[in-house]
């Protein structure tokens, strides 16, 4: 990275410096109003209004949105005074959240009229500034008023934006803009959404009259170096914009601290440890005027509330839960509450989906481990809403695993320790969305083209090659998709190309954005008896033999067709894939590595007397917590061992129905995921046989019929694979995944379109089109850039192969040993995979009591021989 062009803001702006910029009416409305800045704003405001990008990072009610907005309005200001304020767009503002942008409407109308009164008071008249929305609820008629008198301020959405610059008239008024500003920078850059509007942010700069100031705001992330690059995008000469980045995200104060909600982890039961969790909830509710309480599961948040209020009837009225499930009218309602002081405690799932201003809240609580430091502070950074105030944070841990990881989370949420974002690269289905939507606007030449792409942050290291594939796509030229319904929708020759057909206009309308339509796959017995409906990502997970439980009966996976899947029932056959599983979030990469670390530094102090105070005053545990910690490493270390950053444990259990091989693989369920599915796939090309797969954040169980072993050499032999890629990519043939993503794929590319004509194609026609054409693709086009991208997808953004082949790289230069043992029952760290791969996990309490029966009898064994 060239250093000096995005450079770290180090200079503190004084009120009175940052008072001389503004013009009387908005210096004196923000004297009465706040009297003084907040920490962003002395850092960016005058450097806003010189003119350069900035990204901000700050936690909530940092007064982030007004920094990025004061620098604008005061121009604004200062052109009406001067009589010269036109009719045009110069501020446009970008949200992920429709909700939010409601919130920044309400919250800027509010200050422009309060403005305009102190300017009356001080002898100015001014015109009105306006401010205008247009997403996807925003009626023709609104948008045809703004071609003719456009707002001074626009706020829209990345999808909005995309449609917008391909509207004629409209795109004319979007020339104008001189400020750019992108909130929640957090939610978009890691995804396609993200990158979506990087590209929409290039071509509006390719298109505009004036170098805009880019402007991002984000709550906390790492690295911002990577995410200015994002927000900046590059130069022609293949460098970074400059700008500055602002980074205030530790000017408030965090106090997070872990609890164990029982003294034994282990044997007390499931009802005990509920009783016990609730009462601990209760308990700090009543402590805290507002609490704020985070589950991993939307059935999570709506379980929590329900019990709260059940046992607790002096909460009637006063808790809610709120999540992404619920009608968009219930959740503002459970806002307005919770703001007007009406609520003591809401129960939620996403941080993203409450608004922006909700008020107050004195505490919020975690319940299990977030997965990642980022989302922990951004979680209980809602707390302490104003900069002063102490954002309080509370994790409670509810098994062994849950309670290491949460140590070390917390411990790194302290220290600023943050993982590392993801940005996903060369997208090439959102690229087809571009291209096609630049052809609608004028002819290219292909180079121009290629150079306006690579400004945009995702795509800086596209190949020509790839760009030219996605162009040849477009113009029709791959052979045998004309059959398919699948037409050309540009023309491309002599190095130009331009959109080609009537139509092409309405498709690019129709099916822009990157967001899939989310199924609901019904379920049918072989003989057409319907059973019930499975999320799409849980179908995602099915291999033919899986057994899964719906409406309490268990079945067995035999295929799908379109978004049906086809069961036979088995009555009594232990679950291989838990009901849960879709909705678990995955441990980060970093964090799982930084886990692997402390397994090391506990088990140096096992044996050491001061090992409890010491993990209490380093980690900020508690003393339950510190005990059970210790105990579970001391019972790992004398039955097996231990495996931390520098030892991967293989544990062979034989014997029952199947034998387990426990891989114990500490790098995050999506490097997890990666290196399982490839792993299984060469044992069961190799023994000829299917393979069972069970996956945490911890490890991972390969799971064979009782004939067949692997030896110590075909164990070792795995760890030695030359081309993961190759591999995982043979491992996803036919699989649900590849499938399901496939048509996801499809739909952003365009290859299937979502809807035509004033006319929608149901989901499950689209998902045997997308089967079919998945088919042709591989037998005649298997460069083809949609098949290409179905599989960067799956490997790079679902799972995370770069982690996993970082892993294996380790392991081939000798920095990590293998150690293979072969043990009568798996290890306490493997308890939970255990429980994964073999039980009847539908419920909590069954899971509880499998741990339980197998740590008793490792006890006994460890007693028996006289550890």
């Amino acid at each position: 990275m060239s250093g000096e062009r995005i450079r770290h803001a180090e200079r503190e702006y004084t009120d009175e410096e940052i008072f001389e910029i503004l013009s009387e009416p908005v210096r004196e409305w923000f004297r009465r109003k706040f009297g003084t800045f907040t920490p962003p704003q002395r850092y960016a405001v005058i450097e806003i209004h010189r003119g350069e990008n900035v990204l901000i990072s700050s936690p909530t009610g940092s007064g982030k949105t007004l920094s990025a907005f004061l620098a604008a309005i005061n121009e604004l200001i200062l052109l009406a005074k001067a009589g010269k304020l036109e009719d045009k767009i110069y501020v446009l503002y970008v949200s992920p959240l429709r909700a939010l942008n409601n919130d920044i409407k309400r919250n800027l109308e509010g200050p422009l009229a309060e403005i305009k009164e102190v300017a009356k008071e001080l002898g100015y008249e001014i015109p009105d500034i306006r401010v205008g929305i247009r997403t996807s609820d925003t009626s023709s008629y609104e948008k045809s008023k703004m071609v003719k008198k456009p707002p001074h301020i626009l706020i829209t959405t990345p999808e909005s934006l995309a449609i917008a610059l391909n509207a004629p008239k409209f795109r004319e008024r979007l020339k104008t803009v001189k400020y750019l500003i992108i909130d929640e920078v957090h939610a978009l850059a890691e995804n396609k959404r993200g990158t979506h509007l990087a590209l929409s942010v290039e071509r509006l700069a390719h298109w505009s009259e004036n170098e805009f100031v880019r402007i991002g705001l984000s709550a906390t992330i790492h690295p911002l170096e990577e995410v200015a690059k994002f927000v900046f995008g590059f130069g022609d000469d293949g460098k970074p914009r400059p700008g500055l980045i602002v980074d205030v995200s530790f000017t408030k104060e965090t106090k997070i601290w872990v609890e164990s909600v029982v003294d034994d982890l282990v044997y007390t039961d499931a009802g005990m440890l509920s009783n016990a969790l609730y009462r601990r909830l209760a308990e700090l509710i009543r402590e805290h005027r507002t609490t704020l309480i985070f589950t991993n599961t939307r059935s999570g948040a709506e379980r929590v509330a329900y019990n709260l209020k059940k046992r607790y009837p002096e909460f009637e009225g006063l808790i809610e839960a709120h999540h992404s499930s619920l009608s968009r009218g219930v959740r503002l309602d459970v806002e307005e509450k919770l703001k007007r002081g009406e609520l003591r405690c809401v129960v939620t799932s996403t941080s993203l989906e409450l608004g922006i201003d909700i008020g107050t809240i004195d505490l919020v609580i975690l319940i299990g481990s977030p997965k990642s430091v980022n989302r922990a502070l951004q979680r209980i950074g809602r707390a302490g809403h104003r900069l002063h105030d102490v954002s309080k944070g509370v994790i409670l841990a509810l098994d062994r695993d849950d309670l290491v990881e949460v140590t070390v989370l917390a411990h790194n949420a302290r220290n600023r320790r943050l993982d590392r974002i993801r940005i996903p690269k060369n997208p090439l289905d959102v690229l087809v969305q571009h291209l096609l939507g630049m052809a609608l606007n004028q002819v290219w030449d292909v180079e121009e083209a290629y150079r306006l792409v690579r400004r945009a942050y995702p795509y800086r290291d596209l190949p020509f090659e790839d760009f030219m594939s996605v162009l040849r796509y477009l113009a029709g030229e791959y052979a045998g998709l004309e059959e398919r319904k699948v037409y050309a929708k540009i023309w491309l020759e002599d190095g130009r190309f331009g959109r080609r057909g009537k139509m092409t206009r309405a498709i690019y309308y129709m099916n822009v954005g990157t967001i899939p339509d989310e199924a609901k796959i019904r379920v049918y017995t072989m003989d057409k008896q319907m059973i019930g409906t499975v999320e799409e990502e849980f179908a995602e997970r099915l291999m033919p033999g899986d057994i899964f439980v719906l409406a309490g009966r268990t079945y067995e996976f035999i295929k799908s067709r379109g978004n049906k899947i086809y069961v036979i029932p088995r009555e009594g056959a232990k679950p291989t894939i838990p009901a849960w599983f879709s909705e678990m979030l995955p441990l980060s990469f970093d964090l799982a590595l930084d886990i692997q670390r402390f397994r090391k530094e506990v088990y140096s102090l096992v044996d050491s007397k001061r090992a409890r105070s010491f993990l209490m005053k380093k980690y900020g545990i508690d003393e339950r917590a510190a005990k059970a910690i210790l105990a579970y490493f001391r019972e790992q270390a004398k039955y097996s061992t231990v495996p931390d950053d520098e030892t991967v444990l293989v544990e062979e259990v034989l014997g029952g129905k199947r034998n387990r091989y426990f891989f114990h693989t500490l790098i995050g369920r999506r490097a997890n995921d990666a290196l399982s599915r490839a792993f299984a796939y060469l044992v069961s090309k190799k023994k000829k046989t299917n393979v069972g797969v069970a996956i945490n954040d911890n490890g991972f169980a390969l799971l064979l019929p009782p004939d067949k072993r692997l030896s110590e050499e075909e164990i070792m032999a795995l760890f030695k694979i030359e081309d993961l890629r190759e591999v995982l990519r043979r491992a996803l043939d036919n699989t649900e995944l590849l499938k399901r993503r496939f048509r996801h794929v499809a739909n952003r590319g365009l290859l299937i379109l979502r809807r035509y004509i004033g006319r929608s194609k149901r989901l499950g026609r689209q998902q045997v089109m997308a089967v079919t054409l998945l088919r042709i693709l591989k037998e005649n086009h298997p460069d083809f850039p949609l098949l290409k991208e179905v599989y960067r997808e799956i490997m790079e953004d679902k799972m995370d192969v770069e982690a996993a082949e970082l892993f294996l790289g380790w392991i081939k230069e000798g920095r990590i040993r293998v150690v293979v043992e072969h043990n009568e029952l798996p290890s306490p760290f493997a308890f939970n995979l255990e429980v994964i791969g073999s039980s009847d996990v539908v419920l909590m309490e069954d899971r509880r009591e499998m741990i339980k029966q197998l740590h008793r009898k490792i006890m006994a064994m460890i007693g028996a021989s006289g550890q």
